[in-house]
């Protein structure tokens, strides 16, 4: 039976903005960008403005795995760090705001995890921000040792490994390296680290119930951060088998996944998710130390033990291997005052506020309020009525998306697509102008880039911009140029996300409504007809996502067996918003002849 999470919250929408508010009133020398609830951003108080002389080092991605990212902010690691809301991707806005508060002359490196959500966000940002005239560079984190290769488009997650990343990056940009060779380094450590996670219980999202797929006495192998299921289950065994296990997985000569033989040096870090107890930790330690030198003739050079990425309140732990060299570890044995490494503080207090960086050439289009009514045409009535229906239908779906995804993903598809449509349904009381179309859908990107965030919102604000590019080529809008303009979202969506056809997501729904509206349309069928037609097609497409094998998104980490019969959340919302569209025109259109 599930039961509702107990928290010590206040409203679960503001868990995110609160932890970091606290966070900068614990340690003194760390600031927040003042931006609040959409921009999520920590940084060293004493690297603002564009005037730091060193590299900075900018990483992040959702929150609920404190105390990353914001808590390895400091001297002698991340200059600043960028959070999403709870498993959810930050939006590129947020990572711009970062990149122009501390980058200097001598420029940037993005440290992410492998998720897609990160690296369309991270990437976008980083291109806006090469326009702007700032140097970055990237460097991606897959450190999964779970599951075996191949990983299809997504590849291996990225996970605790990464935390050793940001200390030999963060030391690297505090010695004064450049920005090629901190990035090097980066690169070297993240080729060099592998992970592998175990957990006894299922986390428990803010303001949900507590999933109840784990039996009592059983574990999950291989296991992600995000809550998604592990790669197996198995009964509950001994902390000393646990450990042997994963230590076997990580270094296994078949995945080849961490370059370390017999003979090597390596650093070891055991990390608890969330709640796992102290002892608990230590036990697995005394485990894993002598298990390295002794079975598998690698001498350990240091060991962390502690909380270093979490998943909310999950009991279980990660176990992280890096191969070490002298470079490497002089890099993690260098000073730092990042609070979650940890180290103490000194120094006066500086305001825990800093105003959110004008960008160089603000967008006045952000700023513009309708300042009255729109008299709407025709085809402007119809824009508003589809728009209002397809957010209404994603709202009342909320719950559904959230229990399908809960299953398949991490549980939160339905609140973040509540999120977007509660925000569409404000911003066209003011913002659109419904009478252009194609402005319409670039606005409508505009605002799901600022309050959805993860994958879904940056998926969703390419396919507006590749429809809006589209549209804007042609005055007069027919049922034509919507079908073009919905062919090109999905190339572009395809493009940069890396799906088709088959990969149990969103464009499993979108692809059978295209390819059936033009169909139709060189049918002979009128436009109504069609769009119809081309919604039951998405449908139909979105249903059968119950019977395919993941290979994007967070599901392709999930064994088949889990997904049988349940299907992609993100291709049924998309098949709602899409089919409440259709049938809006069709019953505005009927209303307007009688």
């Amino acid at each position: 039976m599930a039961l509702q999470g107990k928290k010590l919250i206040n409203n679960p929408d503001d868990v995110v903005t609160e932890f970091i508010e606290g966070l900068v009133e614990t340690y003194q020398g760390l600031q927040y960008l003042d931006g609040f609830p959409e921009i999520k951003v920590v940084l060293r108080a004493d690297a603002v403005g564009g005037a730091y002389d060193k590299v900075a080092v900018i990483s992040g991605g959702g929150s609920g795995h404190e105390p990353a990212h914001a808590g390895f902010v400091g001297p002698g690691m991340l200059t600043a760090a960028v959070s999403g809301d709870v498993f959810a991707s930050p939006p590129v806005d947020s990572i711009l705001a970062a990149i122009r508060a501390v980058t200097g002359t001598m420029g940037c490196l993005l440290i992410i995890k492998n998720y897609t959500g990160d690296r369309l966000n991270f990437g976008l940002a980083a291109e806006q921000a090469k326009s702007e005239g700032y140097k970055i560079e990237m460097v991606i984190v897959g450190d999964d040792c779970a599951l075996p290769p191949p990983r299809g488009i997504a590849g291996r997650r990225g996970l605790a490994g990464t935390i050793l990343v940001h200390k030999v990056a963060g030391a690297a940009a505090d010695a004064g390296l450049s920005l090629a060779d901190v990035a090097a380094e980066a690169k070297h450590a993240s080729e060099a680290v592998g992970t592998m996670g175990v957990a006894l219980s299922v986390c428990t999202l803010p303001g949900q119930v507590t999933s109840d797929r784990l039996g009592p006495e059983q574990i999950e192998l291989g296991l992600g951060i995000h809550g998604e299921p592990g790669a197996a289950v198995v009964e509950l065994q001994t902390v000393d088998v646990v450990v042997e296990h994963v230590l076997k997985q990580i270094l296994s000569q078949e995945t080849q996944y961490l370059p370390i033989t017999r003979g090597s040096n390596a650093v070891l870090l055991i990390n608890g998710l969330g709640a796992t107890p102290v002892m608990e930790l230590m036990i697995a330690a005394r485990k894993a130390v002598p298990e390295l030198q002794l079975e598998y003739g690698i001498a350990v050079d240091r060991v962390y033990t502690g909380t270093f990425m979490t998943s909310l309140d999950m009991a279980g732990l990660s176990i992280t291997i890096m191969r070490s060299d002298e470079n490497i570890l002089q890099r993690l044995d260098a000073p730092t005052k990042a609070p979650a490494w940890p180290v103490g503080s000194e120094g006066n207090r500086p305001p825990a506020k800093f105003p959110v960086p004008v960008p160089p050439s603000p967008s006045m289009k952000d700023d513009e309020i309708l300042s009255e009514r729109q008299e709407l045409s025709k085809q402007g009535c119809m824009l508003e009525a589809a728009i209002e229906a397809a957010a209404k239908e994603l709202i009342d779906l909320k719950d559904n998306l959230n229990d399908w995804d809960s299953k398949v993903g991490d549980g939160d598809c339905g609140t973040t697509m509540y999120r977007g449509a509660t925000a569409i349904l404000e911003d066209m009381k003011t913002r659109y102008h419904l009478n252009d179309a194609a402005g319409t859908v670039n606005e409508i990107g505009s605002t799901i880039r600022k309050v959805m965030g993860g994958t879904s919102g940056i998926l969703y604000d390419i396919l507006c911009k590749a429809a809006y590019a589209s549209l804007k080529q042609n005055k007069n809008i027919t049922a034509y140029e919507w079908a073009d303009a919905l062919e090109a979202s999905i190339a572009a969506v395809s493009k940069y996300g890396g799906a088709r056809a088959g990969y149990r997501t969103m464009l499993d729904a979108l692809i059978p409504a295209s390819t059936v509206l033009k169909q139709s349309l060189k049918a002979g069928d009128d436009p109504v007809t069609a769009f119809i037609a081309s919604s039951e097609a998405a449908l139909a497409g979105a249903e059968s996502t119950k019977q395919m094998q993941a290979k994007a998104g967070r599901s392709s980490y999930i064994s088949p067996d889990h997904l049988v019969s349940i299907p992609d959340p993100g291709a049924m919302a998309a098949a709602a918003w899409y089919r409440a569209a259709a049938l809006s025109v069709k019953n505005k259109l009927h209303a307007s002849e009688s």
